[in-house]
């Protein structure tokens, strides 16, 4: 594993493949389901913060292998809720896929907005 990564950028559609490929070129191994949290995570503030919402994507890689992804945006006001969509809902599946793919997630609340970040097992990539 490498050092922190951290990424100041635009919550716009375009940027989430960008992104998912820096995270792979910055660790180095595959690793679809830090891509899957970071992409559910900026496109969640796509969605319900708003398209060119300025966002930090940071990296953490732990000594013991684990990897926390964090994406802080400036909304303290707009919460991440787990919800149980429907069949035939087309959106509302990206918790669902953090919390099945995540060690364990959560949000911190910050005087410049909030932070969303999970942690990754080392067995997974």
């Amino acid at each position: 594993m490498t050092g922190p990564f951290v990424l100041e950028l635009l919550a716009l559609p375009k940027a989430v493949p960008e992104v998912r490929r820096s995270v792979r070129e910055h660790l180095g191994v595959p690793c679809p389901e830090v891509q899957l949290c970071v992409s559910e995570l900026l496109t969640n503030v796509i969605a319900h913060v708003g398209e060119g919402t300025p966002v930090t994507v940071r990296l953490v890689c732990g000594q013991d292998g684990r990897v926390r992804v964090e994406v802080t945006d400036p909304d303290p006001h707009a919460w991440l809720i787990a919800r149980q969509p429907g069949e035939d809902d087309e959106t509302g599946r990206g918790l669902l896929l953090l919390d099945a793919v995540a060690r364990r997630w959560g949000v911190w609340l910050t005087p410049a907005g909030k932070t969303v970040w999970c942690e990754l097992r080392p067995e997974l990539f």
